[in-house]
């Protein structure tokens, strides 16, 4: 679930909070970069949880509606393409989600079931609603659209979520984004016959992401004085304390991969860093950045100090 860009970035979030810090400790903060970025995925198994908390809503909403007293020939007999939607079914019907909804011990919508209730009055009021109930006997396909745009639009566009997020866990509102398009990326990719381990993502590609991560934030800090040396007289009249503070971490970081991650990519690093740099930092962030790498690298070539192997990596 989890790419080089969005470690790269929680490791710039790590950072960050370690130079903040009053007697900052390296160990427990490589220890909350690791827990900041397994909440990641417990973020991601507590929104597909949502959807179905959503689709219980709606069983019991219907169920309500039969039995009331002077009920509509609607009521007695309503519309179920939202009760019947194949992609809530695969949801609700999934074991690996099922077991790790349970062994996390995530159990926010049944404690608090206000915001299903909440989410799902706002789906019905909407067309989208409207429009998709006009559909007689949906296919997978119109199911799989109408989910993802009701997500996109309707769910995690939703100010009372995204302020029960910001309560529950602080660090959900950076990740809240990231994923946004990792439930929305799996979404797209479903077909009615689903391996059912394609809907839970592991958070790490491989073991060396998490390696990657711990030894990026952990260089990053202990050669913090080196690297402040490699960037002085990069810039004209260069003065650390006039650079954006997030814009000195990730110059720090990027020397940091130039020099002690030989198999990534030159390019690749100088890459990350600004497309960052255009998301986390000032307007003129990305050139400023942009410009000191790309000095740096052509210095380390002319010294033979670029620590690459392979080909195509300079």
């Amino acid at each position: 679930m989890l790419t080089r860009r969005h470690i790269r970035v929680k490791v710039l979030q790590s950072l960050y909070a370690y130079q903040n810090q009053n007697n900052a400790n390296l160990e427990k903060q490589e220890k909350f970069l690791v827990y900041s970025m397994e909440q990641m995925h417990d973020l991601y198994l507590l929104l597909l949880h949502l959807l179905t908390a959503i689709h219980t809503q709606a069983e019991g909403y219907m169920e309500k509606s039969k039995l009331k007293h002077l009920a509509t020939s609607l009521e007695k007999s309503p519309n179920r393409n939202f009760i019947d939607n194949k992609i809530l079914a695969l949801l609700a019907e999934n074991n690996p989600l099922n077991i790790q909804l349970k062994n996390k011990k995530i159990t926010n919508w049944e404690l608090d079931n206000e915001y299903p209730q909440i989410l799902f009055k706002e789906i019905r009021q909407s067309e989208l609603y409207a429009d998709y109930l006009k559909l007689i006997h949906p296919t997978f396909q119109q199911d799989k659209a109408f989910i993802i745009t009701l997500y996109s639009e309707i769910i995690a566009p939703n100010e009372k979520l995204y302020s029960y997020l910001e309560d529950h866990r602080l660090t959900w509102i950076d990740d809240f984004p990231i994923v946004n398009t990792a439930i929305v990326k799996m979404l797209n990719q479903l077909k009615p016959i689903t391996k059912e381990d394609k809907l839970v993502p592991k958070l790490y590609k491989n073991d060396e992401d998490k390696d990657f991560a711990i030894a990026l934030f952990n260089k990053t800090v202990l050669q913090d004085t080196n690297l402040l040396a490699e960037i002085e007289g990069k810039t004209p009249n260069w003065d650390k304390e006039r650079i954006a503070e997030l814009d000195l971490i990730l110059i720090k970081m990027g020397i940091t991969e130039f020099l002690y991650f030989p198999s990534i990519p030159v390019k690749v690093t100088i890459n990350e860093y600004l497309e960052i740099a255009k998301e986390y930092s000032t307007p003129k962030s990305s050139l400023f950045i942009n410009g000191i790498l790309d000095k740096l690298v052509k210095e380390y070539m002319e010294n033979n100090k670029l620590n690459k192997i392979g080909r195509g990596l300079q």
